[in-house]
């Protein structure tokens, strides 16, 4: 029976859209229990009756999304963030779900959790769409580690393909180095060695490719250091959201004959907005800690969690972290 731990009070949408997530994942995935982690009451008011593999641990704090990261789960023992991943570190759940502050979720998952033996830094990576599949592809690192060394590309890297395959059904998955050119000289030193060590490894490696070219679906897997990696990941998500509003307003608001004209695009219009539907891929794992933490977006809503939820019984499934140890353990 796989166990997750879910702080059911990170994020705008809690306790609400978490418990709702919980519920409907529960009815599909048999072999799961959830231990839910916060307000005891509100909790088991929104379960109801349904508490079939289903525990709650009552805590009396939450992490707020302007406190310090590291200080507060120094300093807020009793969070519903801090007890969730204790249970995770004490083997009483396999992995761990917050919708919370994404700094204080990165100290769990290094300081409580613990990195896999061999792997210097985790990264965040979350799955993005691409223009001409439904596949998407994983972007490691954005945000986790404000500096990187080209090891720690080439770890990424690794950890992303293995991902890509297990999870998303992707064989052999395409690499790419971001950088601001395709040449292999391209870049800074940093992205000039990362070049080098991806190229030797046994990676399916094609190479550099640019910021404009990562929706094209060209690679599956994109490695790059974490302060780029966020910059870009915050692009990406606030320009397609420009882009949609900017959409609904032309149709909606320039009069009748466009509404009509809105109308009969409607199916079309549906599936582009599907194909940048970010909430079916999940939520960004942190790789390389010794168990599963998995962030989904603040505002997530039920919907949004319950696919993070599935994502994270996939990922338990097929036993990535054990094979991520296999292959890092021997590293000094």
């Amino acid at each position: 029976m796989k166990t997750i731990a879910i702080d059911a009070m990170g994020g705008e949408n809690a306790p609400e859209a978490i418990v709702q997530a919980v519920l409907q994942a529960k009815a599909e995935l048999k072999n799961t229990r959830f231990i839910l982690f916060g307000d005891e009451e509100k909790i088991t008011n929104l379960i109801g009756q349904d508490k079939e593999r289903i525990a709650i641990v009552a805590t009396t704090q939450v992490i707020k999304d302007e406190d310090e990261p590291v200080k507060a789960i120094r300093t807020m023992k009793d969070s519903s963030l801090v007890v969730a991943a204790q249970y995770v570190k004490q083997k009483k759940a396999d992995a761990l779900l917050s919708l919370g502050n994404t700094g204080s979720i990165l100290a769990c998952g290094i300081f409580i959790i613990g990195r896999i033996k061999g792997v210097a830094r985790p990264g965040f990576m979350p799955t993005l769409p691409v223009k001409n599949s439904d596949d998407g592809f994983n972007m490691i690192d954005v945000g986790a580690n404000a500096k990187s060394r080209p090891e720690y590309l080439l770890d990424w890297a690794k950890m992303a393909a293995y991902y890509a395959e297990k999870i998303r059904g992707i064989k052999n998955p395409k690499v790419a180095l971001l950088n601001n050119g395709a040449e292999s000289d391209k870049g800074d030193d940093l992205h000039q060695q990362a070049y080098e060590l991806l190229r030797k490894s046994n990676l399916n490696f094609i190479g550099n490719i640019e910021g404009n070219e990562l929706l094209d679906g060209k690679a599956d897997v994109v490695a790059t250091d974490g302060f780029t990696g966020n910059a870009v990941l915050k692009n990406i998500e606030g320009t397609s959201g420009v882009l949609i509003h900017l959409l609904k307003d032309s149709l909606l608001n320039n009069g009748p004959i466009t509404k009509i004209g809105a109308l009969m695009i409607k199916n079309a219009l549906k599936g582009l907005i599907s194909k940048f539907d970010v909430d079916k891929y999940g939520g960004a794992v942190l790789l390389g800690t010794d168990a599963p933490v998995v962030k989904t977006h603040g505002r997530s809503d039920k919907r949004a969690v319950y696919y993070t939820i599935k994502q994270i019984d996939k990922i338990l499934s097929e036993k990535i972290i054990d094979q991520f140890r296999q292959e890092f353990n021997h590293k000094k």
